[in-house]
């Protein structure tokens, strides 16, 4: 053994093994992928009570080492010690769901026939003896040759004797007189094997959980109920994070003047503020919503209600070339489609998943909302439709309904022409309602943060710096008339697109500022604010004197211009991040392409249409 003690966590999904690891490690965590694959490697650190050192790696959950998935794929692997980077583990914490052994055990049966130093942790015993299930966990012990240690993880109980454990090196390979137990038959029935004499019921059925479901997992209400959920989230979404928002806004507004001030040479201090601090800004303005969203969707994970909302949206999903599971990725991608896309690890049919990575990007991100605002207040009158409803608001709704609706058009058309059409079947374990860890959801939100900021900002970051040059180089001529970024790479390159957006009424501005906008939706608002010269430093100011600038009534655009340029961001790929993300995930270029073709001629199809109905309807 080395002066590091290496644990890896193996359990089944919802045992509770990321709070175990949370409470062990604190915020000592550090999250990367494996060579080679994205599938996430979580490691974490903390010191015994002698002070020696340990290492524990937080393995995906799996039902089974038979994997179907490639997180599955990665803890099967590590059990059986076939990557090298990890080496061999000088100990298996298998952790179990004590009011679900009949389960959960199965795979610690698979660990032990493979002969490796194990310790089995029984979490949930609160919830077990409130069930009043009685479970004699020294016979357990004894039946399965390994020691077993009671937690309660959410609440911390049973963790300094887990750790007492580990300093005794209580942990070994299962004693060889129960092989016979163990070893061969059915899994179930070396499950039953174990179990016999065990536990003893006293009240077997959890009335909470059963009651709950009654109304959460009902065909009708339950569907009510996830509505009105959503819709809360998605309000408290935009409404919590625009305080957030404005001040980051407001803190690199200052931050650039400040630092711009002392910079006297004008294209270094151009570089400095507009590409190195504007650029830092356009990637952290977004993390508020993010992390308001992410927040909603660990409590809801944590409380056990997010596999039952896959559960009731299986079948509807289903008839779309969706699969349930394919729920918690697409919601993750209204705050931002990378985040999404990266959830699609836990879809284990390749075709599901790669449907889901396909259709991600239609979801409404938050990058979009700068664009769509600009555009609503410009050609969107306000005024109450039957005396409830703002219309601008409506379309707005519109909007984020264009994109669901789109995303399920377009899984049907994929699931027609594709020639497997089998049905696979949603197996996954409903988990009792928990009270969730906020321990757990905070260093959660922290781990989201780093992943967010390490890998999409990094691109959106780089791109602003090179969009930057883009836009400043070559410098006008002495004596130029138009705007600076007329005579750069940017506008050279507009003015040679602009025929081909012409027929869905793009004039050659648009196109100039559709360039930059590549790096991220929203940079289209300030690309549109240089591009006609405007000035100031406030963003509001500048996107209400764009509004009224672009807009009808000001001898702008058209409106058919304007609705069209409204449908092309529900479609178009406006974003480098996502499709780096896409490549990462799917490890090929093919798909890459493929995808930016589609959602292009998507997003071309749908506005040439809406242009010409405008034309017809409205001149």
């Amino acid at each position: 053994m080395s002066d590091v003690l290496r644990i890896a966590l193996v359990g089944n999904p919802n045992c509770g093994k990321t709070s175990l690891f949370n409470h062990l490690t604190g915020t000592r965590q550090k999250v990367a992928n494996y060579a080679g694959v994205t599938v996430e490697r979580k490691t974490g650190h903390f010191n015994l009570p002698s002070g020696q050192a340990v290492r524990v790696l937080d393995l995906p959950g799996t039902y089974s080492l038979n994997a179907t998935s490639p997180d599955e794929e990665i803890t099967r692997d590590v059990v059986q010690g076939k990557i090298a980077e990890e080496g061999d583990q000088d100990v298996f914490i298998c952790v179990v769901d004590a009011t679900n052994l009949k389960l959960h055990l199965g795979l610690v049966l698979e660990v032990i026939e493979l002969g490796k130093p194990i310790l089995v942790v029984m979490n949930m015993m609160d919830e077990a003896r409130r069930r009043g299930m009685q479970i004699n966990t020294e016979k357990l012990s004894q039946r399965l040759g390994v020691p077993i240690v009671e937690t309660v993880a959410v609440r911390s109980n049973g963790i300094d004797t887990l750790k007492a454990a580990l300093e005794q090196a209580k942990y070994h390979q299962a004693k060889t007189e129960l092989s016979d137990i163990v070893l061969g038959g059915e899994p179930y029935q070396k499950v039953d094997q174990v179990l016999k004499d065990v536990i003893n019921f006293v009240e077997e059925d959890d009335k909470r959980t059963a009651f709950l479901d009654k109304i959460f997992l009902h065909p009708v209400g339950g569907l009510v109920c996830l509505a009105v959920m959503m819709f809360v989230v998605f309000q408290a979404v935009f409404a919590w994070a625009e305080p957030f928002m404005e001040g980051i806004e407001g803190f690199f507004a200052w931050f650039g003047e400040t630092i711009g001030g002392y910079i006297s040479h004008p294209l270094l201090q151009s570089l400095v503020v507009d590409g190195v601090i504007a650029g830092a800004g356009s990637v952290l303005v977004f993390m508020p919503q993010i992390l308001i969203l992410f927040f909603f969707i660990l409590v809801l994970e944590e409380s056990g209600y997010l596999p039952r909302a896959a559960f009731l949206l299986d079948k509807l999903m289903f008839k779309a070339g969706l699969s349930g599971r394919a729920f918690i990725p697409l919601l993750s991608s209204f705050a931002c489609a990378v985040p999404g896309i990266m959830a699609t690890r836990s879809i284990s049919d390749p075709r599901d998943r790669w449907t889901t990575i396909l259709v991600a990007p239609l979801m409404t991100c938050s990058a979009r909302l700068p664009v769509y605002a600009l555009l609503i207040a410009a050609f969107i009158p306000e005024y109450q439709v039957w005396g409830l409803f703002n219309l601008q608001g409506l379309v707005l709704f519109g909007l984020y309904m264009a994109g669901i609706i789109s995303a399920l058009l377009v899984s049907w058309i994929v699931k027609l022409f594709h020639k497997d059409k089998s049905q696979h079947a949603l197996l996954m374990e409903l988990p009792s309602y928990q009270i969730p860890d906020l321990m757990s959801v905070g260093i959660g939100l922290l781990d989201r943060a780093k992943i967010f900021l390490k890998r999409v900002g990094g691109i959106i970051f780089a791109l602003s710096v090179l969009l930057w040059f883009l836009c400043t180089f070559p410098q006008p001529p002495d004596g130029a008339t138009l705007p600076d970024i007329d005579y750069s790479f940017a506008g050279m390159l507009g003015h040679v697109l602009q025929p081909i957006f012409a027929p869905i009424g793009f004039n050659w501005q648009i196109v100039i500022a559709l360039i930059p906008a590549m790096a991220a939706r929203e940079v289209v608002v300030a690309a549109l604010a240089t591009v006609y010269a405007l000035s100031g430093t406030d963003e509001d100011a500048i996107a209400q004197g764009l509004s009224q600038l672009i807009s009808a009534d000001g001898s702008g655009w058209s409106l058919a211009t304007g609705l069209s340029l409204l449908v092309w961001f529900i479609y178009a790929p406006h974003c480098l991040a996502t499709l780096a993300t896409i490549r990462r995930e799917t490890g090929s270029l093919k798909t890459v392409i493929g995808m930016t073709a589609y959602l292009f001629g998507l997003a071309y199809l749908m506005s040439f249409i809406t242009y010409r109905v405008a034309l017809h309807f409205w001149g």
